[in-house]
């Protein structure tokens, strides 16, 4: 029962986005986009476009870049012949009016509450866009909504939202040099983690001079996940599914000991310490991090200090080459000759975990 374009149905609302919002209620567009939803499932996709359940139906979910194929418009990295970082997914329109521009409501894809919304369409590449908090099994996870059309009225910092509603519009803007065409118009979705509720200042100290028009809701503070993967992974593992364990099972790209005690990503995400006997013996010098390709820390072992066998404050202590090879684009490490090293992006993650 997920609202259609197809045999009338709901679709003939579908008309004008303002008409759409104010003639058709939120509760019920919930309901209905609800009704077939197993409850054990946190997550719901964001729009009425199913496709990506389907046999072979990736290019009917997916959109690509201008000339390329459907996969990239996936998460990873899918863009620049894979140096090119894309954080989330490209969902395609199934909805249009009369001019053929999209109509389709965007809905919230967990239940959640209102963290950021962007009106200011100049002032970001994804346009207008909104971000909900979640909490999943302990976990807040945001989930972003780009290139919107309009925000639906009167939604606003802080309103509780429930998975399904109706938050939104989808459009096509943007303030990037090469605008988003009809023909592409898309719903850019990510699945974050925050790393500091610091940022602000930390950014201010890195990049003295440079502009950040969104605080704590630049992108260079979300870890994001990958969606499709996730969805997947819920619908195939249904009631069993975990968000943790879902995060936890991330392929490890390398693992880095951080000799500080000090990291915000321990206070908002306690779920991925592991327990260290000897740690809590002789007490908390620093951590050893395992971070996936995106810099997402997937666990966290608290290491005393005569575990730490180095005075430097970041330490690679592995790295996992064919994972690097097959996702370089991060560039979290790098490699010189046989060797791998931090690279600058390794090191401002870090700089901003532990600030």
């Amino acid at each position: 029962m997920y609202l259609s374009t197809q045999c009338g149905g709901a679709g003939s609302f579908i008309a004008s986005p303002g008409t759409w919002m104010r003639s058709w209620p939120v509760q019920l567009a919930a309901l209905l986009v609800s009704s077939l939803t197993l409850r054990a499932q946190p997550f719901q996709l964001p729009t009425a476009n199913r496709a990506v359940f389907d046999s072979a139906g990736e290019e009917r979910f997916f959109v690509g870049t201008v000339g390329k194929p459907w996969m990239s418009g996936t998460f990873g990295c899918v863009r620049t012949d894979g140096w090119q970082l894309h954080e989330g997914l490209d969902i395609r329109s199934i909805a249009r009016d009369k001019r053929n521009e999209p109509t389709d409501p965007i809905l919230a894809t967990a239940d959640g509450t209102v963290a950021y919304i962007n009106k200011r369409p100049s002032l970001s590449n994804y346009g207008n866009y909104l971000i909900l908090r979640h909490s999943i099994e302990g976990v807040d996870v945001y989930s972003l909504y780009a290139h919107l059309r309009e925000v639906r009225a009167g939604l606003k910092h802080g309103d509780s939202v429930k998975a399904g509603e109706v938050i939104a519009v989808m459009g096509r803007t943007s303030n990037t040099a090469q605008s988003i065409s009809k023909e592409r118009a898309h719903l850019h979705f990510e699945l974050d983690l925050v790393v500091n509720e610091k940022f602000p200042e930390w950014y201010r100290k890195t990049f003295p001079g440079q502009r950040n028009d969104h605080g704590g809701w630049n992108g260079q503070n979300l870890l994001g996940l990958d969606p499709w993967k996730l969805f997947l992974e819920q619908q195939r593992l249904g009631a069993k599914f975990s968000l943790v364990e879902f995060i936890r099972s991330q392929p490890e790209l390398c693992r880095v000991m951080v000799r500080d005690s000090n990291i915000s990503w321990v206070r908002r995400y306690p779920m991925f310490a592991k327990p260290n006997p000897v740690a809590q013996k002789e007490g908390v010098a620093g951590y050893e991090l395992s971070l996936n390709f995106n810099g997402v820390p997937m666990e966290v072992i608290p290491r005393a200090a005569s575990e730490i066998k180095t005075k430097a404050k970041f330490q690679l202590l592995s790295v996992n080459a064919p994972e690097r090879q097959k996702h370089p684009c991060r560039k979290i490490v790098m490699q010189r000759g046989s060797k791998f090293e931090l690279g600058n992006n390794g090191l401002h993650l870090l700089g901003l975990l532990t600030y």
